[in-house]
């Protein structure tokens, strides 16, 4: 029964949702911004509306396979196992040659089930940075480091504090292009601000 719920998390993260919304607005994300099939580069290239859609349900793809664990296995090692295995599917998704996004909303819905109170500190880290900076990237990258330091913090089982390691880990190595733009004065910043209208 773990095997089977470790597999129905990496099925249901493979589901490139960012690349099937995008379709609906005509869009190839892969082909289009930075070619990131999530959120982020969603919102960019194929609009706002399809942005918030794919972070939903890049969400939910970690969500709902970690509660379904749950209530078919109860606690231990399982719920956390099919949560990494969600992650994983979302960065290795067979339907897009393994090709898949940073994970950073995945990793979000697997939090919010596994371990609620340590993801809270995290979206504030998140949205702090991304205020102060205007980059995404950078706000994922401490939301996802910060998030193993809460978990621990908090007394989570060793389980949920190994998945969150894992996640952290990989959602940086998914960002080192981004560092690279960051260096170097290119990565692109979100504009909190409506601009305004020239002549105005």
């Amino acid at each position: 029964m773990a095997v089977a719920l470790v597999v129905f998390g990496y099925l249901c993260g493979a589901i490139p949702s960012g690349v099937l919304l995008a379709r609906t607005a005509g869009i190839d994300v892969r082909r289009a911004g930075s070619g990131n099939i999530g959120a982020t580069n969603v919102a960019r290239t194929a609009g706002l509306r399809l942005g918030l859609l794919t972070l939903i349900a890049d969400a939910a793809k970690g969500i709902l396979p970690v509660v379904a664990a749950r209530l078919v296995a109860g606690g231990g090692a399982t719920p956390a196992a099919t949560g990494i295995a969600a992650f994983l599917g979302h960065l290795f998704p067979p339907t897009l040659g393994f090709a898949g996004g940073k994970g950073v909303a995945t990793a979000l819905g697997v939090s919010l089930a596994l371990y609620p109170l340590a993801t809270l500190p995290a979206i504030v880290a998140f949205a702090a940075t991304l205020a102060l900076s205007g980059w995404v990237s950078l706000g994922s990258m401490i939301a996802a480091s910060l998030t193993p330091v809460a978990v621990l913090g908090l007394g989570y089982p060793r389980p949920m504090l190994w998945a969150s390691i894992v996640m952290a880990v990989l959602i940086v190595i998914r960002h080192r292009d981004n560092v690279a733009r960051m260096i170097w004065g290119h990565e692109p910043k979100v504009l909190l601000k409506k601009q305004a209208t020239p002549g105005k």
